[in-house]
Parts: C-alpha cells; sequence; structure tokens
C-alpha cells in the first residue's frame, strides 16, 4: 500500500510555487514527486531541497559515495522506492 499525498499542478502554481518549480525542475523538465508533496506549503519545499543540498554536498567526514549508500540502505529498509 502505498499513500497518496496531493499537490498543486505546475499549471496551477501560484507565483512563489512557480518559481520554485521552474528553480527544481530537472533537465528533463518534470519535478522530483519527493519536491511537490511540499507543494501545499513551498516554505517547506524550499526547507527540504535546502537539507538535501546541506547534508548530500557540505563539507563532511564521509564522501559523497558513502552518503549515497547510507540512503539507499535507509530507502531498502523503509521499503521506500523513491
Amino acid at each position: 500500500m502505498m499513500a497518496f499525498i496531493s499537490y498543486v499542478k505546475a499549471s496551477e502554481a501560484g507565483s512563489r510555487l512557480k518559481k520554485l518549480y521552474e528553480k527544481f525542475r530537472s533537465p528533463r523538465g518534470d519535478i522530483d514527486h519527493i519536491l511537490k508533496i511540499h507543494s501545499l506549503n513551498p516554505a517547506s519545499m524550499q526547507a527540504h531541497y535546502d537539507l538535501y543540498k546541506t547534508l548530500m554536498f557540505r563539507k563532511s567526514d564521509l564522501s559523497r559515495l558513502q552518503r549515497e549508500m547510507i540512503a539507499v540502505v535507509v530507502s531498502r529498509i523503509n521499503k521506500c522506492f523513491y
């Protein structure tokens, strides 16, 4: 069973959300689902992205590869397909 979380479509986004959608759009032109779920609260979308960038890209004793491996293992344990 998978949870369903409503989100605002890009075509229905207000100005603040529209700017965030444009900012976080992938090279393929889509928005990751993990960000879309924050569309009802754009401030949380920005905060989620900032946290991700900090955890994955800022200076750390762990390499980027190690951080990605941790994310994969945790996702697997949680049965998360993302």
